[in-house]
């Protein structure tokens, strides 16, 4: 059985992710004569995440924020960080395996009062 363009229907559907990450879906059509299920999957990838995050110390004393990393993609992470600014330390790399958390531990470290 070959239907051609005429035959199409269009189903429009709208989908609204709050999160990113993986979405599944069953579609289910009936007829009087034919039954079909349709599988969808939404992969939801975030283009640009921001963060703020607000230090305060004693001067010469450091400071350690633990920023969870959580991997909702199909596949182990291996990130990379890169570090600006006089007295941020941390790891240079992290690895967040698929479905896991890591914390990524941000040190701050002021040399003089700032």
């Amino acid at each position: 059985l070959f239907l051609d363009r005429s035959d199409a229907v269009e189903l429009p559907i709208k989908f609204i992710p709050r999160y990113a990450g993986r979405y599944h879906c069953q579609i289910l059509l009936k007829s009087s004569c034919d039954v079909r299920v349709y599988e969808i999957e939404c992969v939801v990838n975030t283009d640009h995440a921001e963060a703020k995050l607000e230090f305060r110390t004693p001067a010469y004393q450091e400071v350690v924020h633990n920023i969870p990393v959580t991997n909702v993609s199909g596949r182990d992470w291996k990130l990379e960080a890169i570090l600006e600014g006089q007295g941020f330390y941390g790891p240079p790399l992290i690895n967040v395996g698929l479905g896991e958390t890591a914390l990524y531990p941000l040190m701050f470290k002021p040399v003089a009062e700032c």
